[in-house]
């Protein structure tokens, strides 16, 4: 898959690695950055999975996790992209600060559908946490998925599916 190529509206099937944090792993990352510590992790090429996995079932490899709304995250968003990020997943509409974002670092933002936490968790084939274990479901994890359904919300030239 080739972000630059991806178009507002494609649907796609990604099977691939994502990174999934919230909040509080990027509000650490960027107290990290402020106080010239190295990162447990490095972000360049990574897409980042706006989400906190609950416990997994016994037998399970993950349990449900579904995509948390990507506005809270919005002050953080250039830092990632600034450290190498090409792509966030989330829900919901983001602000046109955002739309301008993805068109100056030529970023993608794809959504996932919401209330289907249990569902999506059947895509993931590993999960492993690789950073600030200390934060719990807000820890920065690592997934392997397959066939992960994501719809490209803004594409790399600023178009979105969102109205107004």
């Amino acid at each position: 898959m080739r972000i630059d190529e991806l178009k507002a509206g494609e649907e796609v099937k990604y099977s691939g690695e994502l990174l999934v944090m919230r909040d509080a792993a990027q509000k650490r990352i960027k107290n990290f950055l402020e106080r010239n510590k190295t990162l447990p992790l490095k972000l360049e090429g990574k897409i980042v999975f706006y989400a906190g996995p609950a416990r997994s079932p016994d037998g399970k490899k993950c349990g449900a996790i579904g995509p948390t709304t990507s506005a809270r995250m919005d002050e953080y968003l250039e830092m990632l992209y600034s450290l190498g990020v090409v792509a966030t997943v989330g829900k919901g509409k983001r602000s046109n600060w955002v739309v301008d974002m993805c068109r100056k670092w030529k970023r993608v933002y794809f959504v996932t559908p919401s209330g289907a936490a249990a569902y999506l968790s059947r895509c993931v084939k590993s999960i492993e946490t690789v950073a600030f274990e200390d934060l719990g479901p807000e820890a920065i994890y690592r997934i392997h998925v397959k066939d992960f359904p994501l719809l490209v919300a803004i594409d790399v030239c600023g178009n979105t599916v969102f109205a107004g």
